[in-house]
């Protein structure tokens, strides 16, 4: 269950995302039970898939290509290709830390959304130039979590 505080207006709100299914939340405001309906469902199941082994296996090939770009954007603290969070979630582990190598498919963060915990890999490979999430961080879909150049 992910949990969001809220400020409306000067009003404080405590919102709490029980489950998630197609277009429909079921959420609790301020322990009132609502369901509320999305105007487009949540995307997650392709993005999980991008994440798992056998999808990151294939792209592999496609490393080398990046690599040679990540010199020429590696000195500036931060830049290169961001690893985003493919839903909303929580951070439950950061794997990865500024200066560390990785390669393409290695784990660099885990975030639990709807109950699951899902491994976020590095979809290049490279050094982390930045950590832009902690452990225990709320975080939506799109945000950057790290940065490899």
């Amino acid at each position: 269950m992910n949990k969001y505080e809220y400020k409306v207006q000067g009003v404080d709100y405590t919102v709490e995302i029980e489950d998630v299914e197609g277009n429909v939340a079921k959420v609790n405001v301020n322990g009132i039970p609502f369901e509320v309906e999305m105007k487009q469902p949540i995307k997650a199941a392709p993005k999980v898939k991008k994440v798992e082994p056998a999808k990151v296996a294939a792209p592999a090939p496609a490393a080398p290509v990046a690599a040679p770009a990540a010199p020429a954007v590696s000195a500036a603290a931060g830049a290169g290709a961001k690893v985003t969070a493919p839903l909303p979630g929580t951070i439950t582990d950061v794997k990865v830390a500024v200066g560390q190598s990785v390669n393409a498919g290695d784990v660099v963060v885990v975030l639990e959304a709807m109950k699951m915990q899902n491994n976020i890999e590095a979809e290049n490979s490279g050094t982390v130039t930045s950590v832009m999430v902690n452990k225990g961080d709320t975080v939506m879909e799109g945000t950057v979590l790290v940065t490899i150049g």
